[in-house]
């Protein structure tokens, strides 16, 4: 299984969101994808998935063009966290998670035995156990997040996609999130995400792709990608690796007046 973008130019009134990107991300690796706010980050994942046309270039789930699949389809190959995530029904979690199963086929409340063990499973690995029951309406951002990445789990597709998957959770819970992302990579899945911590990505990512307005900037281990030559030019801040660790000292002055 890959997630392959090539050439990927998007347009739109104009503006440049993707100027010839090209980038991929293979099985078994957990790749991040950073950039500033305004990068081209959301319209990347959007073409990978097929839900952004493209000006050119192609996009590619396991060799086959991403918009020329059915929504079906594209569900089996991967599996997508996006960044607006709301639930407006009040259904219960297990219910909420077993919406990552609707592409096999089985009829909403009455799960096959398959489907029942991929929402327990999920909910396990997503710390939920005891949440089962609870409307989704009552849970609080950080719960809610985990509901949804434990939906993005339940379906078994072999890619996943999750857009700033550790927004509104504390730092202890989005270090268990990066976890299990990279355990998912771990047991031969391809997973992209994209985060805003760089620290974050550094100590979980395999590789870093890193976007900087609509351009690649680099893809490579973290350690090659997030250099403090490149974090300065990109982001406009001081970082140093100390022992393979990644630490952002502050924002650095600007020279202009």
């Amino acid at each position: 299984m890959s997630l392959k973008l090539q050439y990927a130019t998007v347009t739109l009134e104009g503006a440049h969101l993707l100027q010839a990107v090209s980038f991929e991300v293979l099985k078994g690796k957990l790749v991040g994808l950073l950039g500033p706010n305004g990068a081209g980050k959301t319209t990347a994942v959007r073409a990978l998935l097929g839900l952004q046309p493209l000006s050119s270039g192609s996009a590619q789930l396991d060799g086959q063009a991403a918009d020329s699949l059915s929504a079906k389809q594209r569900a089996l190959r991967v599996s997508y966290l996006p960044q607006a995530r709301k639930l407006a029904w009040p259904i219960a979690v297990r219910e909420a998670v077993a919406l990552g199963r609707y592409a096999y086929g089985g009829p909403m409340g009455r799960l096959a035995p398959t489907d029942a063990a991929a929402v327990e499973k999920a909910l396990e690995r997503c710390s939920l156990l005891g949440f089962e029951d609870r409307a989704v309406t009552s849970l609080s951002g950080g719960e809610l997040a985990r509901v949804h990445l434990a939906r993005a789990l339940a379906s078994h597709a072999p890619a996943l996609i999750a857009d700033e998957p550790t927004a509104a959770l504390d730092p202890g819970h989005s270090f268990d999130v990066l976890a299990t992302l990279q355990a998912q990579a771990r047991s031969g899945h391809a997973v992209l995400v994209v985060l805003h911590d760089l620290a974050l990505a550094a100590r979980f990512c395999d590789e870093i792709i890193l976007l900087n307005q609509g351009k690649l900037v680099v893809q490579a281990p973290p350690v090659q990608a997030l250099t403090s030559q490149t974090l300065a030019d990109v982001y406009g801040v001081s970082a140093t690796w100390n022992a393979g660790h990644l630490t952002i000292s502050g924002r650095i002055a600007s020279s202009e007046p």
